[in-house]
């Protein structure tokens, strides 16, 4: 896809051995000390790709701090652009275990409108979309095609 002519070559060369580590700082997690502390851990450990909460100034953070490529999650797709305007080479859709303690679930067409929006918003840019585990497996099934026909690169599951 041409998405991907957008990403880092370190993190695109991951993508042809099929064996890249993505490390999650949590999509909630807006304290920037730990973002810190994971982003240097995870470039430590020679990760390809570190996962952080949408919010422009992390990615700034991660970036001047790390050699890492930064995927940056939300539930929110409006936030995105300016995430990628900081220098975040992915954005996602996901990571939505956060919201299952305060009651907060996602449907299958919840996460594929959010994915329309996303994909209208940032056309160029790498999408990666989580599958929700509450789904049953054939709703599973069912999101992961229609997430690729709406222009989901990646697909993830819980």
């Amino acid at each position: 896809m041409s998405s991907f002519k957008h990403l880092p070559t370190a993190l695109n060369q991951a993508l042809s051995k099929r064996s890249l580590l993505k490390v999650i700082a949590g999509l909630s997690n807006f304290d920037k000390e730990s973002v810190l502390r994971i982003a240097k851990a995870a470039n430590k450990g020679e990760a390809d790709l570190l996962d952080i909460a949408c919010d422009p100034d992390l990615v700034r953070l991660v970036i001047a701090n790390t050699q890492l490529p930064v995927c940056v999650s939300a539930v929110d797709p409006t936030l995105f652009p300016e995430a990628v305007d900081a220098g975040a080479s992915v954005i996602e859709i996901g990571n939505f275990d956060s919201f299952y303690p305060q009651g907060r679930f996602f449907d299958a067409a919840e996460v594929l409108a959010l994915t329309h929006e996303a994909r209208k918003l940032l056309p160029d840019i790498t999408l990666s979309v989580t599958i929700p585990h509450i789904l049953p497996l054939d709703q599973q099934s069912q999101l992961a095609l229609d997430l690729v026909e709406a222009g989901a690169n990646w697909i993830q599951t819980e």
